[in-house]
């Protein structure tokens, strides 16, 4: 009898052992990049990434250059809208169910001007759905950007300044109003 519950304990240690050394998925796949990606290598130019996946070729290379492009212009002028709404609901008068729904929209506009941009990296790959994913770097000078951002100031220099002058013949025609009368 103690020997049978001897060997119940072991096989229930025995079993135990393989359940407690179980970690998290063994099997876990790293995603796919290039050496070359996120590497900023020449002093003279910004370089920005893009990456997409698309059923064509020519659509995954469009698509990858336009999204390097979009980092490119959010270095130098960057809009973000943002809104989330929280609705809630309680639908039942026995057995109430309540109803939840939380959406987030962020919408990110950017604008800029750049000279000189060209694809210095890139590299397309098929994936085992047959799509194409294409990973691409552009290399934009840093004179290109610095341009670009001085433009943006004066222009709003410009704005500020003509916003001021305007302020000021307001404030003069009030005072010739208020002399007249």
């Amino acid at each position: 009898m103690r020997a049978l519950k001897v060997v119940l304990l072991i096989l229930v240690v025995l079993m135990l052992i393989p359940a407690c050394g179980r970690s998290g998925p063994k099997d876990v796949k790293k995603a796919y990049y290039p050496d070359w990606w996120q590497v900023q290598d020449s002093p003279d130019y910004v370089q920005t990434f893009g990456m997409a996946t698309k059923v064509s070729q020519n659509s995954s290379y469009d698509a990858a250059h336009a999204n390097a492009m979009l980092q490119a212009a959010q270095f130098v002028e960057n809009y973000v809208k943002g809104m989330v709404k929280n609705y809630e609901e309680e639908a039942g008068v026995n057995d109430p169910q309540v109803l939840a729904l939380t959406s987030k929209v962020v919408k990110e506009v950017a604008n800029a001007k750049f000279e000189n941009a060209l694809v210095s990296k890139q590299e397309t790959i098929i994936l085992e759905d047959n799509h194409y994913q294409t990973f691409l770097r552009v290399s934009i000078p840093k004179d290109a950007i610095n341009k670009n951002t001085l433009n943006k100031i004066r222009n709003e220099e410009a704005l500020y300044n003509q916003f001021k002058a305007s302020q000021a013949f307001n404030e003069l025609d009030k005072e010739i109003e208020d002399y007249d009368k």
